[in-house]
């Protein structure tokens, strides 16, 4: 029950805080605040999406996230649209779904069971561990590898800031799953369409190049060892 509940919850929210929400109404908001009339437009449609996917059976629901809707938006108006801030907002919304949800309806023996489980499975946090040293540590010891051919490199203003940061994370932990499933040539497909990076417009262009080429052979060997440890050691069995 529990369960059904939140998944309707979250579609209600989806529903409403992106398909339904013109940008007209964004643009109202971050522009005027409380004095906007589109904050209650929006407001009031959440509470009645919510109101119909709960089914009209608790009166709680509507007023809850209506409440914390108004309470999260006015805020995200006074700030600037960047990830650093849409993370922290949609979690808040979240968690008031996940707040409102234990509130009404006790939690299903069946899941909280299961996520028993799942924090006595030695499998999941050894893969946790992973994508934990993966994602960070891995990258500043990288980084850390390769600074003596980084300080090297004179003219670096043509690089956006912390785009290699962020691609070496996502290369690693795809790299990562496909090993963990077995899937090595996908990883030799990732790996070619890599290689068609060029800076041909640089002065620089094949020391940049090979910078480049080791940083992500090293990335790829970490990604690939840690994928085959977990693999050997701990079969992952989900």
């Amino acid at each position: 029950m529990l369960l059904l509940w939140y998944l309707k919850m979250l579609a209600a929210h989806l529903l409403t805080d992106f398909a339904l929400q013109p940008n007209s109404w964004v643009e109202g908001r971050n522009a005027h605040h409380y004095k906007s009339r589109h904050i209650y437009y929006h407001i009031i449609m959440t509470m009645l999406i919510a109101c119909l996917f709960d089914g009209f059976t608790n009166w709680e629901v509507p007023v809850f996230i209506g409440i914390s809707h108004f309470s999260i938006h006015l805020r995200k108006s006074y700030r600037p649209q960047k990830m650093l801030y849409f993370v922290p907002d949609q979690s808040m919304h979240i968690l008031v779904i996940l707040v409102t949800g234990l509130l009404l309806y006790p939690p299903d023996p069946a899941i909280s069971n299961s996520l028993q489980s799942i924090l006595r499975n030695e499998n999941y946090w050894a893969v946790t561990l992973a994508v934990v040293f993966l994602a960070h540590p891995s990258g500043i010891i990288i980084g850390m590898l390769t600074g003596r051919w980084r300080e090297q490199l004179a003219d670096t203003s043509n690089s956006l800031a912390d785009a290699g940061k962020w691609i070496g994370i996502l290369e690693r932990l795809i790299i990562f799953v496909l090993v963990v499933f077995d899937q090595y040539a996908a990883i030799a497909l990732l790996t070619a369409a890599k290689s068609i990076l060029r800076f041909s417009e640089s002065k620089n262009a094949q020391e940049r190049s090979e910078y480049v080429l080791i940083g992500t052979l090293i990335s790829i060997t970490f990604a690939l060892v840690t994928g085959l440890i977990i693999k050997t050691f701990l079969p992952v069995s989900f």
